[in-house]
């Protein structure tokens, strides 16, 4: 089997092992990896094909961790409703004492606290954040 084909199948087993991790760094690994492919099927040596991988290969993991999609994003998790599926679910809140109430929701007692500017008037209300045991509400 010629380098080149050994290469490409390293490619295609790196692309697939990048499926199930949801980054792009393996993918960037993967283009050095061609890189790699491209200089064995030009009959470059064994050296300079794995120089030319490797190079390529940090390279492109360098570009990508400074660009928008190397960089995770820092979320609230106490916000996030890809998180806690409780944000943007409707309440009930009957009365209002000082700001905080007493709700029954999913089967269980919780403690409500307003967002702020929000009226403390009785009426159904928006989740926006979980904070322990008490949900952050606003209209």
């Amino acid at each position: 089997m010629a380098d080149w084909v050994m290469w490409l199948i390293a490619a295609g087993v790196v692309v697939a092992l990048e499926l199930f991790t949801g980054t792009f760094y393996l993918l960037m690994i993967a283009i050095g990896l061609l890189a790699g492919a491209l200089l064995a099927f030009m009959r470059v040596d064994l050296p300079g094909q794995l120089l030319a991988a490797a190079v390529v290969g940090i390279v492109a993991t360098v570009l990508l961790r400074r660009s928008r999609y190397g960089k995770a994003e820092k979320r609230d998790a106490a916000r996030d409703p890809n998180v806690n599926m409780d944000i943007g679910q409707s309440v009930n809140v009957p009365a209002w004492q000082d700001g905080t109430a007493r709700v029954m929701y999913r089967g269980a007692m919780w403690d409500v606290e307003l967002a702020p500017n929000a009226a403390p008037v009785p009426g159904v209300f928006r989740i926006v954040e979980v904070r322990g045991s008490r949900l952050i509400v606003g209209a």
